[in-house]
């Protein structure tokens, strides 16, 4: 099953070494250059991790705030319990009041398959180091709020 492809599309754009794709794809790449040609397979420890079952948990439909209808996929982002940060989790079961959610990655423990085309490589401008993330050929920022574009 095909999960994703830019075939037809404009190429996926990503900044080597700032951790913006599955670690095992970035090692894979390492040293390629502009119209190389790979396959790889990963194994979920490479890829989205393994399915972690302690990321699952009840809790009341109390905690969604303001969400009237909440639905299976739905995805939130839930503070940490240390309170230094947020993480994404997906409602998996909605049992009346008692809300399952998953903080595992949709892809965690599959191994998965790439068939990958270097088209090009460039040097990153100083303002995509410094934000970790590719802005694109027209040095258009993605609009977080660590970005000046």
């Amino acid at each position: 099953m095909v999960l994703d492809s830019s075939e037809g599309e404009e190429a996926l754009l990503y900044l080597h070494g700032a951790e913006n794709i599955v670690p095992g794809l970035e090692e894979a790449l390492e040293g390629k250059s502009a119209g190389d040609k790979l396959k790889v397979s990963l194994e979920a420890a490479d890829a989205y991790g393994e399915f972690d079952p302690t990321m699952i948990e009840v809790v009341s439909a109390d905690m969604f705030e303001g969400v009237d209808n909440l639905e299976v996929d739905m995805e939130f982002e839930a503070e940490l319990p240390d309170g230094e940060g947020y993480q994404s989790v997906r409602i998996s079961k909605v049992d009346g009041d008692n809300i399952t959610v998953d903080g595992n990655h949709p892809l965690a423990g599959q191994r998965l398959h790439f068939d990958v085309e270097i088209e090009a490589i460039r040097d990153a401008t100083k303002e995509e180091l410094e934000h970790g993330h590719p802005h694109g050929e027209d040095d258009e920022c993605c609009g977080e709020e660590n970005c000046s574009k």
